[in-house]
Protein backbone atom coordinates (compact mmCIF):
# COMPACT_ATOMS: atom_id res chain seq x y z
CA UNK A 1 0.00 0.00 0.00
CA UNK A 2 1.58 3.25 -1.19
CA UNK A 3 -0.31 5.64 1.14
CA UNK A 4 0.93 5.80 4.73
CA UNK A 5 -2.43 7.18 5.86
CA UNK A 6 -4.40 4.34 4.24
CA UNK A 7 -1.94 1.82 5.65
CA UNK A 8 -2.31 3.16 9.19
CA UNK A 9 -6.10 3.37 8.94
CA UNK A 10 -6.33 -0.17 7.55
CA UNK A 11 -4.00 -1.61 10.20
CA UNK A 12 -5.68 0.17 13.13
CA UNK A 13 -9.18 -0.65 11.92
CA UNK A 14 -8.21 -4.27 11.29
CA UNK A 15 -6.71 -4.51 14.78
CA UNK A 16 -9.83 -3.05 16.39
CA UNK A 17 -12.06 -5.34 14.32
CA UNK A 18 -9.99 -8.39 15.28
CA UNK A 19 -10.04 -7.39 18.95
CA UNK A 20 -13.83 -6.86 18.82
CA UNK A 21 -14.28 -10.20 17.08
CA UNK A 22 -12.27 -12.05 19.72
CA UNK A 23 -14.05 -10.17 22.49
CA UNK A 24 -17.42 -10.85 20.85
CA UNK A 25 -16.60 -14.55 20.47
CA UNK A 26 -15.62 -14.80 24.11
CA UNK A 27 -18.66 -12.79 25.11
CA UNK A 28 -20.87 -14.99 22.94
CA UNK A 29 -19.65 -18.13 24.65
CA UNK A 30 -20.02 -16.56 28.09
CA UNK A 31 -23.47 -15.24 27.25
CA UNK A 32 -24.60 -18.67 26.03
CA UNK A 33 -23.45 -20.25 29.28
CA UNK A 34 -25.21 -17.55 31.29
CA UNK A 35 -28.36 -17.94 29.21
CA UNK A 36 -28.25 -21.69 29.78
CA UNK A 37 -27.95 -21.11 33.50
CA UNK A 38 -30.92 -18.72 33.47
CA UNK A 39 -33.07 -21.13 31.45
CA UNK A 40 -32.16 -23.99 33.78
CA UNK A 41 -33.09 -21.84 36.77
CA UNK A 42 -36.45 -21.04 35.18
CA UNK A 43 -37.08 -24.75 34.53
CA UNK A 44 -36.26 -25.58 38.17
CA UNK A 45 -38.60 -22.82 39.35
CA UNK A 46 -41.27 -24.17 37.01
CA UNK A 47 -40.85 -27.64 38.54
CA UNK A 48 -41.16 -26.18 42.05
CA UNK A 49 -44.24 -24.22 41.00
CA UNK A 50 -45.90 -27.33 39.55
CA UNK A 51 -45.10 -29.30 42.69
CA UNK A 52 -46.71 -26.60 44.84
CA UNK A 53 -49.87 -26.51 42.69
CA UNK A 54 -50.29 -30.25 42.36
CA UNK A 55 -53.13 -31.90 44.24
CA UNK A 56 -54.72 -35.34 44.14
CA UNK A 57 -57.82 -33.84 42.55
CA UNK A 58 -55.89 -32.51 39.55
CA UNK A 59 -57.08 -34.14 36.37
CA UNK A 60 -54.70 -35.27 33.72
CA UNK A 61 -53.77 -34.25 31.17
CA UNK A 62 -53.40 -30.53 31.80
CA UNK A 63 -53.92 -28.19 28.85
CA UNK A 64 -50.53 -26.47 28.79
CA UNK A 65 -49.21 -24.39 25.87
CA UNK A 66 -45.62 -23.31 25.42
CA UNK A 67 -42.16 -24.63 24.76
CA UNK A 68 -42.09 -26.73 27.92
CA UNK A 69 -43.72 -30.04 28.83
CA UNK A 70 -44.08 -31.50 32.29
CA UNK A 71 -45.04 -34.71 34.04
CA UNK A 72 -45.90 -35.57 37.65
CA UNK A 73 -45.04 -39.08 38.79
CA UNK A 74 -45.98 -40.68 42.12
CA UNK A 75 -45.33 -44.23 43.18
CA UNK A 76 -44.42 -45.14 39.62
CA UNK A 77 -47.67 -43.79 38.18
CA UNK A 78 -48.17 -40.80 35.88
CA UNK A 79 -50.50 -38.55 37.89
CA UNK A 80 -50.49 -35.42 35.75
CA UNK A 81 -48.89 -34.16 32.54
CA UNK A 82 -49.18 -31.46 29.98
CA UNK A 83 -51.19 -32.12 26.84
CA UNK A 84 -48.04 -32.07 24.66
CA UNK A 85 -46.12 -34.54 26.86
CA UNK A 86 -45.75 -38.27 26.10
CA UNK A 87 -47.05 -40.94 28.49
CA UNK A 88 -43.58 -42.32 29.13
CA UNK A 89 -41.15 -40.62 31.50
CA UNK A 90 -39.46 -37.73 29.73
CA UNK A 91 -36.36 -37.95 31.97
CA UNK A 92 -34.77 -40.36 34.42
CA UNK A 93 -36.18 -40.14 37.92
CA UNK A 94 -32.94 -38.77 39.24
CA UNK A 95 -32.60 -35.28 40.71
CA UNK A 96 -30.88 -32.74 38.44
CA UNK A 97 -30.59 -31.76 34.82
CA UNK A 98 -30.21 -34.00 31.83
CA UNK A 99 -30.98 -34.31 28.09
CA UNK A 100 -33.59 -36.46 26.43
CA UNK A 101 -34.92 -37.18 22.94
CA UNK A 102 -38.63 -37.57 22.15
CA UNK A 103 -41.24 -36.28 19.78
CA UNK A 104 -38.47 -35.74 17.16
CA UNK A 105 -36.57 -33.10 19.16
CA UNK A 106 -33.73 -32.72 21.60
CA UNK A 107 -34.95 -31.63 25.07
CA UNK A 108 -33.30 -30.19 28.15
CA UNK A 109 -34.83 -31.87 31.23
CA UNK A 110 -34.90 -31.39 34.95
CA UNK A 111 -36.19 -33.79 37.62
CA UNK A 112 -37.22 -32.61 41.12
CA UNK A 113 -38.45 -34.77 43.97
CA UNK A 114 -40.90 -33.24 46.44
CA UNK A 115 -40.34 -34.91 49.83
CA UNK A 116 -43.50 -33.49 51.35
CA UNK A 117 -45.84 -34.79 48.66
CA UNK A 118 -43.56 -37.68 47.70
CA UNK A 119 -43.76 -37.12 43.98
CA UNK A 120 -41.48 -36.45 41.03
CA UNK A 121 -41.91 -33.42 38.80
CA UNK A 122 -40.25 -33.64 35.37
CA UNK A 123 -39.96 -30.58 33.17
CA UNK A 124 -38.49 -30.51 29.61
CA UNK A 125 -37.74 -27.68 27.22
CA UNK A 126 -36.75 -27.90 23.52
CA UNK A 127 -33.06 -27.09 23.12
CA UNK A 128 -33.40 -25.64 19.60
CA UNK A 129 -35.83 -22.97 20.73
CA UNK A 130 -33.88 -22.01 23.79
CA UNK A 131 -30.66 -21.76 21.70
CA UNK A 132 -32.47 -19.66 19.10
CA UNK A 133 -33.79 -17.32 21.78
CA UNK A 134 -30.35 -17.08 23.37
CA UNK A 135 -28.61 -16.31 20.07
CA UNK A 136 -31.16 -13.64 19.17
CA UNK A 137 -30.65 -11.90 22.47
CA UNK A 138 -26.86 -12.08 22.16
CA UNK A 139 -26.72 -10.97 18.52
CA UNK A 140 -28.91 -7.99 19.26
CA UNK A 141 -26.35 -6.86 21.78
CA UNK A 142 -23.57 -7.12 19.14
CA UNK A 143 -25.39 -5.17 16.42
CA UNK A 144 -24.42 -1.75 17.89
CA UNK A 145 -20.78 -2.86 17.90
CA UNK A 146 -20.91 -3.85 14.22
CA UNK A 147 -22.75 -0.68 13.25
CA UNK A 148 -20.18 1.38 15.15
CA UNK A 149 -17.23 0.12 13.06
CA UNK A 150 -17.80 2.65 10.21
CA UNK A 151 -17.97 5.44 12.79
CA UNK A 152 -14.75 4.18 14.36
CA UNK A 153 -13.19 4.03 10.88
CA UNK A 154 -14.08 7.67 10.20
CA UNK A 155 -12.75 8.67 13.60
CA UNK A 156 -9.48 6.83 12.93
CA UNK A 157 -9.23 8.47 9.49
CA UNK A 158 -9.61 11.92 11.07
CA UNK A 159 -7.09 11.22 13.84
CA UNK A 160 -4.51 9.72 11.48
CA UNK A 161 -4.98 12.56 8.98
CA UNK A 162 -4.39 15.12 11.71
CA UNK A 163 -1.36 13.19 12.94
CA UNK A 164 0.14 13.08 9.43
CA UNK A 165 -0.62 16.71 8.67
CA UNK A 166 2.92 17.92 9.52
CA UNK A 167 4.35 15.25 7.21
CA UNK A 168 2.01 16.39 4.42
CA UNK A 169 3.06 19.99 5.03
CA UNK A 170 6.70 18.95 4.76
CA UNK A 171 5.95 17.13 1.50
CA UNK A 172 4.22 20.25 0.14
CA UNK A 173 7.24 22.38 1.05
CA UNK A 174 9.51 19.98 -0.82
CA UNK A 175 7.13 19.87 -3.77
CA UNK A 176 7.16 23.66 -4.12
CA UNK A 177 10.92 23.75 -4.55
CA UNK A 178 12.25 24.27 -8.06
CA UNK A 179 14.96 21.91 -9.39
CA UNK A 180 17.61 24.58 -8.86
CA UNK A 181 16.36 25.62 -5.40
CA UNK A 182 18.59 24.04 -2.79
CA UNK A 183 17.88 26.52 -0.02
CA UNK A 184 17.12 25.13 3.49
CA UNK A 185 13.56 24.20 4.36
CA UNK A 186 11.61 26.78 6.35
CA UNK A 187 9.47 24.51 8.48
CA UNK A 188 8.19 26.23 11.61
CA UNK A 189 7.92 24.22 14.84
CA UNK A 190 8.09 20.72 13.33
CA UNK A 191 7.01 17.76 15.37
CA UNK A 192 9.68 15.96 17.34
CA UNK A 193 9.68 13.03 14.88
CA UNK A 194 10.23 15.40 11.92
CA UNK A 195 13.06 17.42 13.39
CA UNK A 196 15.68 14.87 12.33
CA UNK A 197 14.14 14.58 8.84
CA UNK A 198 14.17 18.35 8.32
CA UNK A 199 17.72 18.61 9.68
CA UNK A 200 19.00 15.76 7.47
CA UNK A 201 17.19 17.17 4.41
CA UNK A 202 18.70 20.63 4.90
CA UNK A 203 22.11 19.08 5.44
CA UNK A 204 21.76 17.06 2.23
CA UNK A 205 20.65 20.11 0.27
CA UNK A 206 23.65 22.03 1.52
CA UNK A 207 25.98 19.27 0.36
CA UNK A 208 24.23 19.06 -3.01
CA UNK A 209 24.48 22.80 -3.50
CA UNK A 210 28.20 22.77 -2.70
CA UNK A 211 28.76 19.81 -5.02
CA UNK A 212 26.82 21.41 -7.89
CA UNK A 213 28.61 24.69 -7.44
CA UNK A 214 31.97 22.91 -7.59
CA UNK A 215 30.90 21.01 -10.69
CA UNK A 216 29.60 24.20 -12.29
CA UNK A 217 32.78 26.10 -11.52
CA UNK A 218 35.01 23.28 -12.71
CA UNK A 219 33.20 22.71 -16.02
CA UNK A 220 33.02 26.42 -16.75
CA UNK A 221 36.63 27.18 -15.79
CA UNK A 222 38.05 24.12 -17.53
CA UNK A 223 36.24 24.80 -20.80
CA UNK A 224 37.07 28.51 -20.82
CA UNK A 225 40.70 27.97 -19.85
CA UNK A 226 41.10 25.40 -22.62
CA UNK A 227 39.85 27.80 -25.27
CA UNK A 228 42.90 30.05 -25.04
CA UNK A 229 45.62 27.39 -25.51
CA UNK A 230 43.59 25.78 -28.29
CA UNK A 231 43.34 29.10 -30.10
CA UNK A 232 47.07 29.65 -29.66
CA UNK A 233 47.75 26.11 -30.89
CA UNK A 234 45.68 26.69 -34.02
CA UNK A 235 47.59 29.88 -34.77
CA UNK A 236 50.89 28.04 -34.31
CA UNK A 237 49.75 25.26 -36.59
CA UNK A 238 48.85 27.80 -39.24
CA UNK A 239 52.29 29.37 -38.98
CA UNK A 240 53.97 25.97 -39.16
CA UNK A 241 51.89 25.10 -42.22
CA UNK A 242 53.49 28.04 -44.05
CA UNK A 243 56.94 26.61 -43.41
CA UNK A 244 56.28 22.95 -44.27
CA UNK A 245 55.98 21.59 -47.77
CA UNK A 246 52.46 20.91 -49.09
CA UNK A 247 53.06 17.16 -49.35
CA UNK A 248 53.61 16.80 -45.59
CA UNK A 249 50.83 14.46 -44.27
CA UNK A 250 51.36 14.93 -40.54
CA UNK A 251 50.07 18.47 -40.30
CA UNK A 252 46.47 17.75 -41.49
CA UNK A 253 46.13 14.96 -38.90
CA UNK A 254 47.39 17.29 -36.18
CA UNK A 255 45.01 20.03 -37.33
CA UNK A 256 42.12 17.57 -37.30
CA UNK A 257 42.98 16.52 -33.75
CA UNK A 258 43.04 20.14 -32.57
CA UNK A 259 39.69 20.78 -34.28
CA UNK A 260 38.27 17.72 -32.53
CA UNK A 261 39.57 19.02 -29.17
CA UNK A 262 38.02 22.43 -29.83
CA UNK A 263 34.71 20.76 -30.70
CA UNK A 264 34.82 18.76 -27.49
CA UNK A 265 35.39 21.88 -25.39
CA UNK A 266 32.51 23.68 -27.10
CA UNK A 267 30.20 20.68 -26.57
CA UNK A 268 31.08 20.56 -22.86
CA UNK A 269 30.12 24.23 -22.54
CA UNK A 270 26.87 23.66 -24.40
CA UNK A 271 26.08 20.60 -22.31
CA UNK A 272 26.49 22.60 -19.12
CA UNK A 273 24.34 25.46 -20.43
CA UNK A 274 21.52 23.11 -21.40
CA UNK A 275 21.35 21.11 -18.17
CA UNK A 276 17.72 21.52 -16.98
CA UNK A 277 18.55 21.97 -13.28
CA UNK A 278 21.15 24.69 -13.99
CA UNK A 279 19.89 26.37 -17.17
CA UNK A 280 17.74 29.50 -16.91
CA UNK A 281 15.98 29.44 -20.26
CA UNK A 282 14.93 32.68 -21.88
CA UNK A 283 11.93 31.35 -23.77
CA UNK A 284 10.65 33.38 -26.73
CA UNK A 285 8.37 32.73 -29.66
CA UNK A 286 10.33 30.82 -32.30
CA UNK A 287 9.22 30.03 -35.83
CA UNK A 288 10.38 26.41 -36.07
CA UNK A 289 10.11 26.22 -39.85
CA UNK A 290 12.11 29.38 -40.52
CA UNK A 291 14.75 28.56 -37.88
CA UNK A 292 15.24 25.10 -39.39
CA UNK A 293 15.77 26.63 -42.83
CA UNK A 294 18.34 29.05 -41.39
CA UNK A 295 20.30 26.27 -39.68
CA UNK A 296 20.18 24.13 -42.83
CA UNK A 297 21.64 27.03 -44.80
CA UNK A 298 24.42 27.49 -42.24
CA UNK A 299 25.29 23.77 -42.17
CA UNK A 300 24.83 23.12 -45.88
CA UNK A 301 28.57 23.08 -46.58
CA UNK A 302 29.10 19.80 -44.72
CA UNK A 303 26.41 18.12 -46.80
CA UNK A 304 27.84 19.52 -50.00
CA UNK A 305 31.33 18.25 -49.17
CA UNK A 306 29.97 14.68 -49.02
CA UNK A 307 27.66 15.14 -52.03
CA UNK A 308 24.66 14.28 -49.83
CA UNK A 309 21.08 14.97 -50.94
CA UNK A 310 19.28 17.21 -48.42
CA UNK A 311 15.51 17.57 -48.52
CA UNK A 312 13.43 19.83 -46.29
CA UNK A 313 9.66 19.92 -45.93
CA UNK A 314 7.89 22.20 -43.52
CA UNK A 315 5.76 25.24 -42.87
CA UNK A 316 6.06 28.10 -40.38
CA UNK A 317 5.08 26.82 -36.95
CA UNK A 318 5.61 28.91 -33.81
CA UNK A 319 6.56 27.46 -30.45
CA UNK A 320 7.82 28.84 -27.14
CA UNK A 321 11.46 27.97 -26.54
CA UNK A 322 15.06 29.11 -26.21
CA UNK A 323 16.45 30.09 -29.61
CA UNK A 324 20.07 29.23 -28.78
CA UNK A 325 19.09 25.81 -27.41
CA UNK A 326 16.84 24.93 -30.38
CA UNK A 327 19.58 26.03 -32.78
CA UNK A 328 22.10 23.82 -30.98
CA UNK A 329 19.64 20.92 -31.12
CA UNK A 330 19.23 21.31 -34.89
CA UNK A 331 22.98 21.64 -35.44
CA UNK A 332 23.75 18.49 -33.48
CA UNK A 333 21.04 16.43 -35.19
CA UNK A 334 22.14 17.58 -38.65
CA UNK A 335 25.82 17.07 -37.86
CA UNK A 336 25.04 13.57 -36.56
CA UNK A 337 23.05 12.72 -39.70
CA UNK A 338 25.72 14.02 -42.05
CA UNK A 339 28.54 12.35 -40.13
CA UNK A 340 27.10 8.84 -40.37
CA UNK A 341 25.50 9.10 -43.81
CA UNK A 342 27.85 7.93 -46.57
CA UNK A 343 28.84 10.12 -49.50
CA UNK A 344 25.96 10.44 -51.92
CA UNK A 345 23.46 9.49 -49.23
CA UNK A 346 20.14 11.10 -48.39
CA UNK A 347 18.99 13.21 -45.42
CA UNK A 348 15.38 14.34 -44.92
CA UNK A 349 14.30 17.08 -42.51
CA UNK A 350 10.61 17.67 -41.80
CA UNK A 351 8.65 20.09 -39.60
CA UNK A 352 4.93 19.35 -39.35
CA UNK A 353 1.90 19.59 -37.11
CA UNK A 354 0.48 16.41 -35.57
CA UNK A 355 -2.68 16.86 -33.49
CA UNK A 356 -1.56 20.32 -32.44
CA UNK A 357 2.01 19.29 -31.54
CA UNK A 358 5.01 20.44 -33.57
CA UNK A 359 7.07 17.45 -34.73
CA UNK A 360 10.64 17.75 -36.01
CA UNK A 361 11.99 14.73 -37.91
CA UNK A 362 15.59 14.22 -39.07
CA UNK A 363 16.27 10.93 -40.87
CA UNK A 364 19.28 9.64 -42.77
CA UNK A 365 20.28 6.74 -45.00
CA UNK A 366 23.25 5.72 -42.88
CA UNK A 367 23.91 2.29 -41.35
CA UNK A 368 21.40 2.89 -38.53
CA UNK A 369 21.49 2.20 -34.80
CA UNK A 370 20.87 -1.25 -33.24
CA UNK A 371 17.46 -1.42 -31.53
CA UNK A 372 18.97 -2.26 -28.13
CA UNK A 373 21.03 0.97 -28.20
CA UNK A 374 18.19 3.42 -28.84
CA UNK A 375 18.26 4.72 -25.26
CA UNK A 376 22.00 4.34 -24.70
CA UNK A 377 22.95 6.76 -27.48
CA UNK A 378 21.68 9.65 -25.34
CA UNK A 379 24.19 8.91 -22.58
CA UNK A 380 27.25 11.13 -22.28
CA UNK A 381 30.35 9.94 -24.15
CA UNK A 382 28.51 6.85 -25.43
CA UNK A 383 29.62 5.56 -28.83
CA UNK A 384 27.57 2.91 -30.62
CA UNK A 385 29.17 -0.47 -31.11
CA UNK A 386 27.48 -0.84 -34.51
CA UNK A 387 28.37 0.38 -37.98
CA UNK A 388 28.06 4.01 -36.98
CA UNK A 389 30.98 3.56 -34.60
CA UNK A 390 33.02 1.90 -37.32
CA UNK A 391 32.35 4.60 -39.90
CA UNK A 392 35.67 6.31 -39.26
CA UNK A 393 33.99 9.55 -38.19
CA UNK A 394 35.34 11.31 -35.11
CA UNK A 395 33.11 12.45 -32.30
CA UNK A 396 33.07 13.17 -28.60
CA UNK A 397 29.86 11.34 -27.70
CA UNK A 398 28.11 14.45 -26.36
CA UNK A 399 25.99 15.57 -29.32
CA UNK A 400 22.92 13.40 -28.66
CA UNK A 401 23.27 13.88 -24.88
CA UNK A 402 22.95 17.63 -25.50
CA UNK A 403 19.94 17.03 -27.75
CA UNK A 404 18.30 14.99 -24.98
CA UNK A 405 18.89 17.76 -22.41
CA UNK A 406 17.41 20.40 -24.70
CA UNK A 407 14.37 18.21 -25.33
CA UNK A 408 13.83 17.85 -21.57
CA UNK A 409 14.31 21.58 -21.14
CA UNK A 410 11.37 22.20 -23.49
CA UNK A 411 9.25 19.40 -21.97
CA UNK A 412 9.28 17.69 -25.35
CA UNK A 413 9.69 14.03 -26.29
CA UNK A 414 12.32 12.41 -28.51
CA UNK A 415 12.05 8.98 -30.11
CA UNK A 416 14.27 6.91 -32.41
CA UNK A 417 13.02 4.67 -35.20
CA UNK A 418 14.31 3.19 -38.46
CA UNK A 419 14.24 5.72 -41.29
CA UNK A 420 12.10 5.49 -44.41
CA UNK A 421 15.20 4.61 -46.44
CA UNK A 422 16.56 1.07 -46.86
CA UNK A 423 18.79 1.74 -43.86
CA UNK A 424 19.34 4.58 -41.44
CA UNK A 425 17.84 6.24 -38.39
CA UNK A 426 15.02 8.73 -37.83
CA UNK A 427 14.99 11.09 -34.83
CA UNK A 428 11.52 12.51 -34.02
CA UNK A 429 11.04 15.31 -31.51
CA UNK A 430 7.48 16.19 -30.48
CA UNK A 431 7.10 19.61 -28.89
CA UNK A 432 3.99 20.05 -26.72
CA UNK A 433 1.05 22.30 -27.55
CA UNK A 434 2.55 25.50 -26.10
CA UNK A 435 2.60 27.28 -29.43
CA UNK A 436 0.41 28.69 -32.20
CA UNK A 437 0.31 27.71 -35.84
CA UNK A 438 1.19 30.13 -38.61
CA UNK A 439 0.27 27.96 -41.58
CA UNK A 440 0.20 29.79 -44.88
Amino acid sequence: MKSIRLFLIAVILATITLFNFIAALQGYRSSLLEAERLFDTQMMETAEFIADLYSENLLAPVDHAGNRVFQVWKNGELKAYSANAPIMAIAPLLPGFNFSNFDGYRWRTVARYDNQKQLWVLVAERTDRRYSLSENLILESFIPILMGLPVVGLLIWFIVSQGLKPLRTLADELGKKQPDDLSPLCFDAPKQELEQIVYSTNLLMGRLESSLNREKQFASDAAHELRTPISVLKVQLYNIAQLLPDEDSNLPELTETVDRLEHLVEQILVLYRTTPDQYSANFTRIDMGILTEEVLAQEYAQFEDKNQTLEFRGKPYVLSGDRFAITTLLQNLLSNASKYTPCGGHINVKVCDEQGDIVLTVEDSGPGIPLDEYQSVFERFYRSRGDRHNSGESGCGLGLAIVKHIVELHHAEITIAPSSFESGTAFRIRFPKQKTSMDT
